[in-house]
């Protein structure tokens, strides 16, 4: 029994003493941080608070105490390796930062080489990979999510080229590489980057430098990647540029969003400077220990700094460490330091480098950190086999007078959205077009119009509008001289002038006049002077036809138009023999030898039988002339006994109502109805006939009726105006003339003695073209990178507002006919002596 007593006691001893072994009194974690930073200061009264919390929970590290060693690297890279150097030669297990990326570089290689694991939730370069840096390990969704998610609100918006603003370091640089991938995807690009020197050494020359560069872009769309003091800079001076005003658009990273929420109040020109500004957070999921830490926030900080999302990163990575040392001891692994072989050879010189140490439970501490798997601050904490954390997210703020607003959600899950990530997780992912939503945004200048991202660069030349310069129908297209200088004006310029008014940005043009004002140009030729570039568009009264289209791009038509014949008409008088007219002669003759034939038909087959188609010879022939023609009227008084006769009459009876009804409704016609009569009927008699064909000088009518109706260029006859048209008709010069009917209808409004003959042959309308084939990279629905994006922005926006073209086109055709209309009765009234040809010619022209 004293044997086996003694034995137990020692093995409790022994127990006890091997537990004191495994669990240190003190465990050492570093810390590198920038403290006079908003991150630096949030992120060390939160680890703060994480040490405080594990210490007095006796369920963690059992008795352990984690104990949080601080450093200040005060944004040189040279004191952060320093202050690394240093936990590493005191048995640190972990080091928490640092703060950049920069240093998180250099640092990630002594991490590899001493197993010791860097933890950091601001370092969030994409580039500090696993492969290369295995025992570095981002706490927070690193910047290759927040670029996924500005280039998705990018193309969401759909703009197709932006400016990059940012620091020049690795995070900065890394980042904006990042976004220029993620917008490559979505068929968007980084037209410009405006590299800043890095925070904080940048000055308000070299911001100023940079963004005047900016204003000189086309782009609009503007990302500022950088940090708060040089972001803060940047807003300043753009708005002391004008660069905050509307049509701007600007994006800033996640710097931006722990201002508005560390720092209260901003002063009056900081907020002025951002309002408009689209800005992210990271996203964390409301919950009960949320709440309480933030509301033990104002005592845990003293009122010193505002609270912002990357303070419970820190207190969460904090956590993480301690459950995973404390996983550590579990496992029986020991905490110890062994001084490596190749380190011995360094020597203890002045660097004293051979006392760094080699953590030998690092590489199991790392592992026990990758399985984390626990609820924080931050939600679910769990990482990936990539090692990013599951479900990244951020908030999308809008800075607005009076603070900021929430718009929206981005997820790696769903994409944009205005429901929170937690409820889309329970559903099944869905990244459609559909389904991306956003709340409305207050853009720079106060605006909630979408700004459409671009504008022409100030150093841009005008675009080049090639005008035909006319001599007939100058209503359309005219030039005339006010104050010593040419100007253009008609009613095609109007069009042009009122689509310009709306667009939401200046376009830079001069017109040219193309023409010696003797005689109306061609207009193939003044489609051709497209293809050689010495126009970049036309704007005039063309007609839109398939050999020019084959050549150049056109608008949608702003006016129906197409080719008509107008001829001399004569006016048929109505006189006391008018109502034969409904028949010509020759109907009349078979109308009249039908209804002897019917009689003498019906008289043989009844003469036999019925008494009433018997007599003398003149009764029967008197008879025959009778019942045919009271037939007409249904008043014969001879009755059929036969079958065959009753078929007859009953079938004389049906073509006699035709008859009649036809009789009726053309002499109702002819006594109602101003009668006008002509040759032609249409272009078909006009090609069937010998007789010469008018048309106007420069139209595409000569070729139409060379080429697609063959008719001889002999029987072509060129007219030069109007004037050139009444006098051509009126001598017989011509049996009709073949133009567009916008052309013929002004024409008519003053030549009463003319009328359209037929329906239109040809199918077109007018529209404004520029050159073919401008490459699709410049199409400006996607930026305006060069100087012909400007004229596909034009035509592009004519295509939109074809409605609006045809509405004002409308109008002012009507305006311009009514004003010619007026013209005329003044001029009729003057002209005329007799009341009845002032009368006819208004018929007429209506």
């Amino acid at each position: 029994m004293n044997l086996v007593w003694h034995v137990s006691i020692l093995v409790l001893y022994i127990g006890i003493f091997s537990e004191g072994a495994s669990r240190p009194d003190v465990v050492n974690v570093g810390a590198i941080f920038t403290f006079s930073t908003i991150n630096g200061k949030v992120s060390r009264i939160a680890m703060k608070a994480a040490e405080d919390d594990i210490n007095s929970d006796p369920s963690i590290l059992g008795g352990t105490k984690l104990s949080i060693l601080m450093h200040d690297s005060n944004f040189s890279g040279f004191l952060g390796i320093i202050g690394a150097l240093k936990y590493m030669e005191t048995d640190t297990v972990a080091i928490i930062g640092p703060q950049n990326s920069v240093m998180a570089h250099v640092l990630s290689h002594l991490a590899n080489e001493l197993h010791v694991p860097l933890l950091s939730f601001t370092a969030l370069d994409p580039t500090l990979s696993r492969l290369q840096y295995p025992y570095f390990v981002q706490t927070a969704p690193n910047d290759e999510f927040q670029m996924t998610a500005i280039a998705e609100m990018i193309s969401y918006f759909r703009w197709g080229e932006i400016v990059a603003v940012y620091s020049d370091d690795d995070q900065s640089r890394n980042g904006i590489t990042a976004l220029g991938d993620k917008l490559a995807e979505r068929r968007c690009k980084i037209t410009y980057k405006a590299a800043l020197p890095p925070d904080p050494t940048a000055t308000q020359s070299d911001v100023k430098d940079q963004l005047v560069k900016v204003q000189m872009m086309e782009a609009r769309v503007i990302v500022l990647h950088t940090y708060s003091k040089t972001g803060l800079l940047v807003f300043e001076e753009a708005q002391n540029l004008g660069m905050m005003d509307h049509g701007y658009v600007w994006i800033a990273s996640t710097w931006l969003s722990t201002v508005l929420d560390s720092v209260s109040p901003l002063t009056s020109k900081t907020a002025r400077s951002i309002q408009g500004v689209l800005t992210l957070r990271p996203h964390t999921p409301n919950s009960t220990r949320k709440s309480a830490f933030m509301s033990r926030w104002q005592k845990l900080s003293n009122n010193s700094i505002g609270f912002n999302p990357y303070g419970l990163y820190a207190y969460d990575t904090v956590w993480m460490i301690a459950r995973a040392v404390d996983l550590l001891l579990d496992q029986h692994g020991t905490i110890s330091f062994s001084n490596g072989s190749y380190l011995n050879h360094l020597g203890k010189g002045t660097l004293n480098l051979s006392a760094l140490s080699i953590f030998d439970g690092g590489k199991q501490l790392l592992d026990n950190i990758l399985r984390t798997n626990m609820t924080g601050l931050t939600g679910p904490i769990q990482f990936s086999p990539d090692r990013s954390p599951f479900h990244p997210s951020f908030d999308i703020l809008n800075v607005i007078e009076t603070g900021h607003r929430q718009i929206g959600y981005w997820s790696n899950y769903s994409g944009l959205s205005v429901v929170t990530p937690e409820t889309l997780y329970t559903r099944p992912p869905n990244r459609s077009s559909s389904s991306q939503q956003l709340d409305s945004v207050v853009w720079p200048g106060g605006t909630t119009e979408k700004p459409r991202g671009w504008v022409f660069a100030n150093n841009g030349r005008q675009l080049r509008i090639g005008v035909p310069n006319r001599v007939s129908y100058q209503d359309f297209v005219s030039r005339s001289r006010v104050n010593g200088t040419d100007t253009v004006q008609g009613y095609c310029i109007d069009v042009f002038l009122a689509a310009i008014k709306l667009l939401p940005y200046a376009v830079p043009y001069r017109f040219i006049l193309f023409g010696d004002a003797h005689k109306n140009p061609s207009y193939s030729e003044l489609v051709n002077m497209i293809t050689t570039n010495v126009f970049d568009a036309v704007v005039g009264d063309i007609a839109i036809v398939p050999n020019r289209t084959k050549i150049v791009d056109f608008t949608q038509p702003y006016i129906e138009s197409g080719l008509v014949v107008v001829a001399p008409v004569r006016k048929s008088n109505s006189s006391a023999w008018a109502f034969l007219r409904p028949f010509t002669p020759y109907m009349w003759a078979v109308t009249a030898a039908f209804f002897l034939i019917i009689g003498t038909v019906v008289w043989i087959l009844e003469h036999r039988i019925n008494d009433e188609f018997r007599g003398p010879p003149r009764k029967q022939i008197a008879t025959i002339l009778w019942f045919s023609f009271s037939t007409m009227f249904f008043a014969h008084r001879e009755n059929t006994v036969s079958t065959l006769g009753r078929v007859v009459i009953i079938i004389w009876l049906f073509v006699v109502l035709i008859i009649n009804s036809s009789y009726t409704a053309s002499l109702t016609s002819i006594l109602t109805v101003q009668q006008l009569s002509s040759p032609i009927t249409g272009i078909d008699s006009l090609v069937t006939s010998n007789e010469r064909i008018g048309f106007q000088v420069g139209s595409f009518a000569e070729n139409y009726l060379m080429e697609e109706l063959n008719i001889p260029k002999s029987r072509l006859v060129a007219l030069g105006s109007p004037e050139e048209y009444a006098v051509a008709l009126e001598n017989r010069t011509v049996a009709a003339v073949v133009d567009e009917q916008p052309y013929i209808e002004l024409f008519l409004s003053d030549h009463c003695k003319f009328k359209i003959r037929g329906q239109e042959f040809t199918k077109s309308g007018w529209g404004f073209f520029r050159r073919h084939g401008i490459p699709e990279e410049s199409d400006p629905s996607r930026g305006a990178g060069s100087h012909s994006a400007r004229v596909r922005t034009f035509l592009s926006f004519a295509d939109e507002k074809e409605e609006v073209y045809k509405s004002k086109s409308k109008r002012k055709r009507e305006e311009m006919l009514s004003s010619s209309r007026v013209k005329e009765d003044e001029s009729k009234r003057t002209q005329m002596d007799n009341s009845q040809q002032r009368h006819d010619c208004e018929i007429s022209v209506h």
